[in-house]
């Protein structure tokens, strides 16, 4: 299989994604990327499920964190609004 394709930017700053590395990398229409852009390269990496699973477990360790140190919602949202009062 082919690692390298060509395509156009549109005048609304579009870009196809050539069919065969849609096909090969099972992309579809919705699907959501990270755009990174330095000098004169521009990566896109998708975000995929799993990169959401690896958030939700980290989320999840937080607040068992939180839980063992005996935090409690009220004083996460008590903490936001101090910081928030600073400025």
């Amino acid at each position: 299989m082919q690692n390298l394709s060509t395509t156009k930017m549109s005048s609304r700053g579009q870009i196809v994604i050539p069919e065969e590395v849609r096909t090969r990398l099972n992309l579809h229409t919705g699907m959501q990327f990270v755009v990174i852009g330095e000098n004169d390269v521009v990566i896109l990496k998708a975000i995929t499920p799993s990169s959401i699973t690896g958030f939700d477990a980290i989320i999840e360790k937080a607040r068992c964190q939180a839980k063992s140190a005996g935090l409690k919602k009220r004083d996460i949202n008590e903490a936001i609004e101090r910081v928030r009062n600073r400025g």
